[in-house]
């Protein structure tokens, strides 16, 4: 059986090992997940994944490209790898796919974390959405030269000037393309779980930071006043990619919440 997306698997590799996949937000490739890795490995089997159109995952996507074909890419990619059941753990969109998988085969899911995520686009949300949208019909490069400025803390920025050089040349070189981007984002943000979210008892870890310019912060509180099954944590500090930004102060909370339903 061939895996429907590539992937790659690390940490405890055994029958009983928890499985964690780690599903990234917009960019759709696994390698944004580097800061987390180290202290999941030690416990977990690790899997890591481009989504469809991303990365290594080449392909041409369809117009009515939706966010049930982002689950099933992830149902089947744990069937080809004989996994019952993960905890799954979304930054943003990857969240969202999160959610659909909740909706479609939640017997595969241990648990779900969605960090920065809604159950319902926001005002604010659709109009950086819109203005990124802008920036790509001018150039892939504007695109990307602008995309920290919604990921980012101000001071962060300020102070990774090098690094955030690298990160745009790698993005260049690697992008997954204006059209796949394009119905990536069509198919996020046309998707809504506000009629849903009664019916996900799934356990949920809710994650959002208070200086998030792209998804405000009462999104998470909404979404987990919403579900049934969840808690909600929020940081004072590292806008919308505190998983880059403020690793420790975000592996500390993951970390508890995955020892915490371990153990229950």
């Amino acid at each position: 059986m061939t895996s429907p997306v590539p992937h790659r698997i690390s940490g405890v590799i055994h029958d009983s090992a928890p499985t964690v996949l780690l599903s990234s937000g917009l960019g759709g490739v696994g390698s944004f997940w580097a800061p987390q890795l180290a202290i999941l490995e030690a416990d977990y089997r690790v899997i890591v994944y481009d989504q469809r159109g991303t990365g290594l995952s080449k392909a041409s996507l369809a117009a009515d490209y939706s966010m049930t074909e982002m689950a099933n890419d992830v149902i089947e990619l744990l069937d080809h790898l004989a996994i019952d059941s993960c905890h799954s753990v979304g930054h943003a969109l990857g969240g969202i796919i999160g959610m659909r998988l909740a909706t479609l085969a939640p017997q595969r899911l241990a648990s779900l974390v969605i960090i920065n995520g809604w159950a319902t686009l926001d005002s604010q949300t659709r109009r950086c959405f819109e203005v990124r949208l802008d920036l790509l019909s001018v150039s892939e490069q504007a695109y990307i030269h602008a995309q920290p400025l919604f990921l980012y803390p101000a001071d962060w920025l300020s102070q990774h000037t090098a690094l955030l050089d690298a990160e745009e040349a790698h993005q260049l070189a690697h992008f997954q393309g204006a059209d796949n981007l394009r119905l990536r984002l069509a198919a996020l943000m046309n998707t809504s779980f506000a009629d849903q979210l009664a019916t996900l008892h799934v356990p949920c870890f809710i994650l959002c930071a208070r200086d998030d310019l792209l998804v405000p912060w009462t999104c998470s509180q909404t979404l987990a006043e919403g579900l049934p099954n969840s808690e909600l944590y929020l940081f004072e500090y590292g806008a919308h990619a505190m998983c880059t930004s403020d690793p420790d102060a975000f592996n500390l909370q993951l970390a508890k919440w995955l020892k915490k339903v371990k153990a229950s």
